[in-house]
């Protein structure tokens, strides 16, 4: 592929270069080297969005640490009370994102997946102390076991009380995809940050330790030049509202100079062409689209009714940052009965598939209502399910989905 590099002058004197592809008529692909890849005067919440940056960061250094040495003992994964799996990392990251976001932001509350009681049950703060401190100090003052409880508290469901008027604060899923994290394997999980402002989500972070480039279409020539990102590097993507979605190495070498690159959605419009990822709770089978589509997972044979199905375990925000990303087209989720639904499972997907040009509604068209639960905002209640595409597929989906629908009854 033919990508000629051309200079974009930027006002703040940082380097920055745009690869045109001419072979294939695609989307320009922008590359800047700077701590955010676009101007503070252009982006309302740039102070936000680099604190987010760097403490999402941070938190991902110590989810690599915890899971280091996760398998050591048996003693490092606990099951919660609804039988999910849970980690000294989950609330290691959120203690330490709560801690740093109410130092600079100390009147924005924080929604987020835990709270202590947990911990107070079985004597497990100095544990998640530890985890913290083992990476990263979060300020130049010791940290106790008790600021360890009340920043993970700050974030709990009886934190804050909002009402019925729109609201501003933080959404957090410390680790999106802890039964993938618990894994020995390289499954995929997501540290996930949002902003939301007056009932708006404006910025967000995702930060993925164990994402890997998608080197499949590259040629030898071209997978020689990047030999040294053939090991897992990790990302952080990042969104701003107005200002698009981008993404650098999270775990950057010394060849490899941290640059920010343009994410875009891909272009696919038609639904047999398009790659889907779905939970890994759910079957293609008690989807709508299986009346219309047959699916397969082989790369190599997707036959002429079938579509094909991406393995992404585990949790939502994995595919959210592949649909954004545009290594998937779809991710379809159905809203199954006495199922939560939480908002810190997509609040930071939303925004940056938004702004890679996607598009995100429930099963009926409707856009996702962060505000449905007015008193904690944490639940949202999408009608069918959720549905997240590249915008040019959104509308056809929907009528399948309609259709199945009133075939069905």
């Amino acid at each position: 592929m033919d990508m000629v590099p051309v200079v974009v002058r930027s006002a703040s004197h940082v380097s920055a270069y745009r690869y045109l592809d001419h072979r294939h008529g695609t989307s320009p692909r922008f590359q800047v080297r700077a701590k955010l890849p676009f101007e503070q005067q252009d982006a309302k919440y740039y102070q936000h969005l680099e604190a987010a940056v760097h403490v999402v960061q941070r938190a991902c250094r110590v989810c690599l640490h915890v899971k280091s040495s996760l398998f050591s003992t048996d003693a490092n994964v606990h099951q919660k009370n609804d039988q999910t799996p849970v980690t000294v990392a989950d609330f290691g990251v959120q203690a330490l994102i709560s801690f740093e976001l109410n130092k600079l932001f100390p009147s924005i509350p924080l929604v987020a997946e835990e709270d202590s009681a947990y911990l107070r049950s079985r004597n497990l703060a100095g544990s998640v102390l530890d985890a913290i401190t083992a990476i990263d100090s979060p300020t130049s003052k010791p940290l106790t076991q008790d600021d360890v409880l009340e920043a993970i508290d700050r974030g709990g469901k009886d934190a804050f009380l909002f009402g019925s008027e729109p609201a501003t604060y933080w959404v957090l899923d410390p680790i999106d995809g802890t039964r993938g994290f618990v894994k020995a394997g390289k499954a995929l999980y997501v540290v996930g940050l949002a902003l939301v402002v007056e009932g708006e989500i404006v910025a967000g972070v995702m930060g993925c330790p164990n994402w890997q480039e998608d080197f499949s279409k590259k040629s030898p020539t071209e997978l020689e030049e990047v030999a040294d990102m053939l090991s897992p590097s990790g990302t952080i993507m990042i969104a701003h509202i107005g200002c698009g979605t981008w993404t650098k190495r999270l775990n950057s070498m010394p060849k490899l100079p941290s640059v920010w690159t343009r994410c875009f959605v891909d272009g696919s419009n038609l639904v047999q062409k398009a790659h889907f990822c779905i939970p890994d709770s759910q079957t293609w089978e008690s989807l709508p689209l299986s009346s219309s589509f047959n699916a397969t997972n082989n790369v190599d044979d997707v036959g002429d009714n079938q579509v094909l199905l991406l393995a992404a375990c585990c949790g939502s925000l994995c595919k959210y940052l592949m649909v954004a990303s545009g290594r998937a087209s779809v991710f379809i989720l159905r809203a199954k009965e006495k199922t939560i639904i939480k908002a810190w499972d997509h609040a930071v997907g939303m925004i940056c598939v938004h702004e890679a040009g996607g598009k995100i509604t429930d099963w009926s068209g409707s856009e996702i209502d962060l505000a449905a639960d007015q008193a904690g905002r944490r639940v949202i209640f999408p009608f069918g399910g959720v549905l997240v595409t590249n915008g040019c597929l959104h509308h056809q989906i929907l009528e399948i989905i309609s259709h199945s629908t009133t075939s069905s009854l």
